[in-house]
């Protein structure tokens, strides 16, 4: 789970840099009639680990711990003889993880105006927990370093975990499919998954064009663009202070709204009759770049119209949002100074924070249930309670404490419940996972813990403040699907990987194994009914692919591939499957960027977003 390096070293360098668009966006469709020509000489042997490889922590990160006695090498494929380590290297020297929980710039920018605004956290005041009602009165100073710490006992990780009663807390060393597998043999007798149809048909010919592009917007500093959705008739991304919606097969402009401010955070669930969430500043920075992320506003995307803004104070003080979610036909944001909830509908508040509460929201997952992360005591003796809550009243249903000293938590899933974290800091990587926690909805109880270490798997979380923002990730089927590390692939300087598939009753590797292919990287996205649906970033001769990846046998099916003409491919690949946004459905491929960035000094243009459609 690294941060991203440079390019594969298979392939050649890019020409041009990342920078603003033109008046006029080239046009790729020509640049599909004139392929691209494989090098006569082979690439020099890369002199750095390639993409996706283990990188040494940056300035300041703690050490990765040993593995436990008897840890085995693998994790769904023969592990290959280690390269020396170096230290990180593309656009993030000596990185710290990010206290404002954005997502790192991937072409190493600093983030400028848009950025969403650091909240200050909340310290424990005298009263009861548990209460979502009024109005949060009190602000403490920033925490300037945070520390997840864990009880380390005899070279393994204990952990506890409690029901909704009682709050008393059983250890486990519970660390099933912590030894893991090589060559994607069964690590543990986990059942296959079901095979199931999805609703994504196969199309008669995968070939895809490129239907159209949205050319980055001009900017004097690199501005935060989060949120993309799909309807029956648009695709809707957000831009500078605005959401537009484009026809899904043109891209013509459909409907734009204005905002008063750059978009911080997007809900990436919608009610069935296509509502979201989005949190945004008040107006454009500098003018007023101490209000923060402070306006949430509900979006109709059939309509293409904001249905209400709200804010939540404290005092007189509109506090700064770090996160939103949609669940039923709720919308909650969460803050270092506690969570808030509205009727999507109307606009009615269903909860606030309370003055006196001791534990504060920091966030919510959404989706088929709605999950809250209550943070409870100072950070360097935190406990996070990890609560299923009516999305009406904010009514807790059940509870999960995670062990005391564990800082930040990732809600990967809500139905069925599954929670990242980084215990002790032990990932490494910054890519905010060790650990993943498969709990019981229904009870509170942890039914497996699966050790996920970030030198073996690719899946990375900020629940550093966004707490639902994991990529890389699949949850369905009752299992959990991660993509493993680059390794060596067969030919000269290539590198690949696979999707394994870890059972969330057992915790053990099922057995099943994707294999992304030569010179490719492969990502799941989504599920699709029992499948899983996956993104293979091409080598550099190839356009990247969608495959649907069976969940019972795990056959690999094309929905998609892209044309590898090098215009194509390289606006492509700039996409990164780490810190861009990719939504597939029936055929239609949308990728865009969470940033839009100030001018680069190469003058090459560039693109928010690029749309492709299959053939057939």
């Amino acid at each position: 789970m690294t941060q991203p390096p440079p390019p594969p070293p298979n392939e050649p360098p890019q020409q041009g840099g990342f920078g603003p668009p033109q008046d006029t966006p080239p046009s790729l469709d020509k640049a599909e009639q004139q392929p691209q020509q494989p090098p006569q000489t082979p690439p020099a042997p890369p002199q750095q680990p390639g993409f996706g490889a283990p990188q040494q922590p940056g300035y300041g990160a703690p050490q990765t711990p040993p593995p436990p006695p008897g840890q085995q090498p693998g994790y769904g494929y023969p592990q290959a003889p280690q390269a020396p380590q170096t230290p990180p290297g593309y656009g993030y020297p000596g990185r710290q993880p990010n206290p404002y929980g954005q997502t790192p710039n991937p072409y190493g920018q600093q983030p400028g105006y848009g950025y969403p605004q650091p909240t200050v956290p909340l310290q424990p005041q005298p009263g009861r927990p548990g209460g979502r009602k009024g109005i949060n009165a009190q602000l403490a100073i920033i925490v300037a370093a945070v520390v997840a710490i864990a009880l380390i006992v005899g070279g393994g990780i204990w952990y506890a975990h409690s029901g909704k009663s009682g709050g008393k807390k059983d250890d486990t060393a519970n660390s099933s499919g912590g030894s893991g597998g090589s060559g994607g043999k069964d690590a543990g007798g986990g059942t296959g998954g079901t095979s199931g149809k999805g609703s994504e048909k196969v199309p008669s010919d995968p070939a895809s064009k490129v239907l159209f592009q949205v050319p980055e917007p001009k900017v004097d500093d690199s501005t935060v663009v989060s949120g993309s959705w799909l309807t029956d008739k648009a695709y809707v991304k957000s831009g500078v202070a605005e959401i537009n919606g484009y026809d899904r097969d043109k891209g013509t402009k459909l409907w734009t709204i204005k905002l008063p401010g750059p978009v911080c955070e997007a809900s990436t669930h919608t009610t069935a009759d296509g509502r979201t969430a989005v949190v945004y500043q008040p107006k454009m920075p500098p003018k007023n770049s101490s209000a923060g992320c402070s306006q949430v506003s509900a979006i109709d995307l059939g309509a293409g119209k904001k249905l209400w803004t709200k804010t939540v104070k404290s005092g007189d003080r509109p506090i700064s949002l770090d996160n939103v979610t949609v669940s039923a036909n709720t919308v909650a944001a969460g803050s270092t100074s506690g969570g808030a909830a509205w009727d999507i509908t109307s606009g009615k508040p269903l909860w606030a924070p309370k003055p006196t509460d001791t534990c504060y929201d920091a966030g919510y997952g959404g989706g088929a249930k709605l999950v809250a992360v209550r943070k409870c005591g100072t950070y360097d003796q935190r406990e996070l309670h990890i609560q299923t809550i009516d999305p009406r009243s904010g009514k807790v249903i059940t509870e999960y404490r995670m062990t005391t000293g564990i800082e930040y938590a990732s809600v990967v899933s809500t139905d069925p419940l599954v929670v990242a974290a980084d215990v002790g800091d032990s990932a490494g990587d910054g890519s905010g996972i060790s650990d993943f926690f498969s709990i019981d909805n229904k009870t509170g109880k942890l039914i497996t813990r699966i050790s996920a270490p970030g030198d073996k798997y690719a899946a990375r979380c900020d629940g550093i403040t966004k707490i639902e923002s994991c990529t890389g990730i699949a949850v369905g089927n009752g299992k959990l699907y991660i993509p493993t590390e680059q390794h060596d692939g067969t030919g000269n300087y290539s590198r690949t990987n696979e999707i394994v598939a870890f059972d969330l009753a057992t915790g053990k590797q099922t057995g099943q194994r994707a294999d992304a292919g030569d010179g490719y990287t492969i990502t799941p996205l989504r599920m699709d009914g029992a499948n899983v649906i996956a993104y293979k970033r091409p080598p550099y001769d190839k356009g990247g692919q969608i495959v649907s990846i069976d969940g019972g046998s795990f056959k690999e099916t094309k929905l998609l591939e892209n044309p590898s003409t090098e215009q194509v491919r390289d606006a492509e690949t700039r996409m990164s499957p780490d810190y861009s946004e990719i939504l597939y459905s029936q055929g239609h491929l949308y990728m865009s960027g969470v940033y839009a960035d100030k001018p680069s000094t190469t003058g090459d243009k560039e693109y928010l977003a690029i749309a492709f459609g299959a053939s057939g």
